[in-house]
């Protein structure tokens, strides 16, 4: 038994969200979280649902719960707000705790498997900067484990505790090949959270989202081993830009 196409209903008003249903009007058989990064909103990763038309998956484009200060606009997965003295940019890195319990809670528990029918391996997140720490950080708490997550210049977070047990939940983690924050110890912190992490770096200058098929092609690789099908393993293909 697989879960229905979720609505708006299935989640807590205080959410802002939009659900784009599976492409050609396939039944959803998986649900993927698409998690925006620092400063941005929910709209162009909403787009970016639609354009990766995966096959028997709906997308869910979750915008994050706390809105940046000053009237700065845009908004942020963070406990709170920090500064970098030495650049004045505002840090990455400020702890996942009320982001994480939002969507574990209310998306991943409560809307998506109460509400919707759906099981944890039905159910995969994709998120970038802050947005890739955030689902890092929900992936490794939960218990069970999930389909999958992405991360693109997303590491994990310093406040997460390894457990006991690593994480079965597989992870997919991207970075350039200079200025990235994906590093060697980067990497090396996730393998202490997860017991299976695949790592993918561009030739390329930070860690900007993908801006070509090619770049997309390992992204769509591991989503083909992990996105589960009615009809076989899925072969969907993307353009970007």
């Amino acid at each position: 038994m697989t879960g229905r196409l979720p609505t708006t209903k299935d989640f807590p008003t205080h959410l802002s969200l939009t659900i784009t249903p599976p492409p050609v009007q396939d039944q959803p058989v998986n649900v993927l979280i698409l998690l925006h990064g620092l400063g941005d909103t929910n709209a162009p990763f909403t787009k970016l649902g639609t354009r990766l038309a995966l096959p028997e998956t709906c997308c869910i484009s979750l915008q994050a719960p706390a809105a940046l200060p000053f009237e700065l606009g845009g908004f942020h997965w963070g406990d709170d707000i920090v500064f970098d003295p030495s650049t004045a940019e505002m840090e990455f890195d400020t702890g996942f705790k009320k982001a994480a319990s939002v969507i574990e809670r209310d998306v991943i528990i409560n809307g998506l498997i109460k509400n919707c029918g759906y099981q944890p391996r039905d159910i995969l997140m994709f998120g970038f900067g802050q947005g890739g720490m955030a689902a890092v950080a929900v992936a490794a708490s939960l218990l069970q484990e999930l389909g999958g997550v992405v991360t693109i210049g997303g590491p994990a977070p310093s406040s997460l505790v390894p457990r006991s047990e690593k994480s079965k939940t597989p992870v997919m983690v991207l970075g350039g090949s200079s200025k990235t924050v994906i590093t060697r110890s980067a990497i090396e912190m996730l393998k202490k959270h997860f017991q299976t992490l695949e790592s993918h770096q561009w030739n390329k200058t930070g860690d900007d989202m993908p801006m070509s098929k090619e770049e997309m092609l390992p992204i769509m690789r591991f989503f083909a081993t992990r996105l589960r099908s009615r009809k076989g393993v899925p072969q969907g293909s993307v353009e970007i830009g």
